[in-house]
């Protein structure tokens, strides 16, 4: 089994190498695309745009990108994968022969295990519903043209997910096999999510019951196997020793971080969801129309790129979390409560002064 790893993590090696030295003018996209394809620009852009076009759908991607993270972290934990950036200093498989070079890049220094890629499996979650919810618009529509429509969606679709794949392999972070689970993952669990309607309805208390699921599961079964001397967080010496600059390494990357800054999201999203702001301007009538849509879209890009801005201390860990988690809660508070309250209000004094 070991020597089969090996072999496969030394293709993967090959591939990365042949990657790098004969794609290296791409380098600024493919480091591009591993910042696009980072979960925050779900909460922070396409969340805002598409709940107030459509809010199942707004709903759905929270869901999707939320529990499909936490799969993620479960299977990385279960599945104990490598690194490149660090598995080719590491390993005996080269003998006395000198291990490849690769080169790391600013997002090469992930701190979690490598398996499946968490990009990948984001992305391919996060876009099929985005396809799914844009070809919904053209099913009543059999005509050429649509036909047309369908496959430059699903073309796009395929486009982002082998860039988001050849990046994570590019920069190093991830072996190919790993970022094919993650896409394959991410699609099962987005395809899983269509089949879910009681999502739509549940209560605040709901809401809260799921998130403390979420937490206690995770740390339950890190806990357990701590009992057992197995580390959950063994990466973490390896990307400390392995990464070429040691600013490359952010808090943010580790486990926890990424769990909790996920479950803030997900539990504001239901906090927003119960809030008097959003039931008195997003359920209204007012909430169908187009100026208010697209007043409340802008206004929620602007003032989440603006929040997502500021810098979280990073000095101690269980602060840098109790701070990361209630930011996260303010995000979809915002965007779902806040700024439809604000832009009804904004719209309701222009009527006013009309007549």
């Amino acid at each position: 089994m070991e020597g089969s790893m090996d072999l496969l993590h030394s293709t993967g090696i090959s591939i990365v190498r042949y990657l790098q030295e004969n794609f290296i003018s791409f380098q600024d996209w493919f480091v591009f695309v591993s910042h696009a394809a980072d979960l925050r620009n779900t909460f922070h852009i396409f969340f805002p745009i598409w709940f107030h076009l459509s809010e199942s759908v707004g709903i759905k991607l929270i869901w999707v990108a939320v529990v499909g993270d936490w799969l993620n972290l479960v299977l990385k934990w279960i599945l104990f994968g490598q690194r490149p950036y660090w598995w080719v200093h590491e390993t005996s498989y080269y003998g006395n022969a000198l291990s490849p070079e690769i080169m790391q890049f600013p997002v090469t220094c992930e701190t979690g295990p490598g398996s499946p890629s968490g990009h990948a499996m984001g992305s391919s979650s996060v876009y099929y519903v985005m396809t799914c919810a844009a070809l919904s618009l053209l099913q009543n529509h059999t005509s050429f043209k649509s036909r047309c429509q369908r496959w430059a969606l699903w073309a796009f679709f395929w486009a982002v997910q082998v860039n988001v794949c050849l990046s994570r392999v590019f920069v190093a972070a991830h072996f190919p096999h790993q970022v094919i689970a993650g896409v394959i993952s991410g699609i099962i669990v987005a395809k899983a999510f269509n089949h879910l309607q009681v999502i739509y309805n549940l209560s605040l208390k709901k809401y809260i019951y799921t998130t403390l699921f979420f937490f206690l599961f995770a740390l339950g079964f890190y806990l357990l196997l701590k009992t057992v001397h197995v580390d959950l967080l063994w990466t973490l010496d390896k990307a400390a020793h392995w990464c070429a600059k040691p600013e490359w390494i952010h808090i943010d990357s580790t486990p926890f971080a990424g769990l909790i800054r996920n479950l803030g999201m997900f539990l504001g999203l239901g906090i927003a969801l119960d809030t008097q702001m959003y039931k008195n301007c997003c359920k209204d009538k007012q909430g169908t129309e187009f100026i208010f849509r697209l007043g409340c879209i802008i206004t929620s890009l602007v003032v989440l790129h603006l929040f997502d801005s500021i810098e979280l201390p990073s000095d101690v860990e269980m602060v840098f979390y109790i701070l990361s988690f209630c930011k996260s809660i303010v995000v979809p508070v915002t965007a779902v409560g806040i700024v439809p309250y604000c832009v009804s209000h904004v719209l309701r004094g222009q009527d006013k002064k009309v007549f």
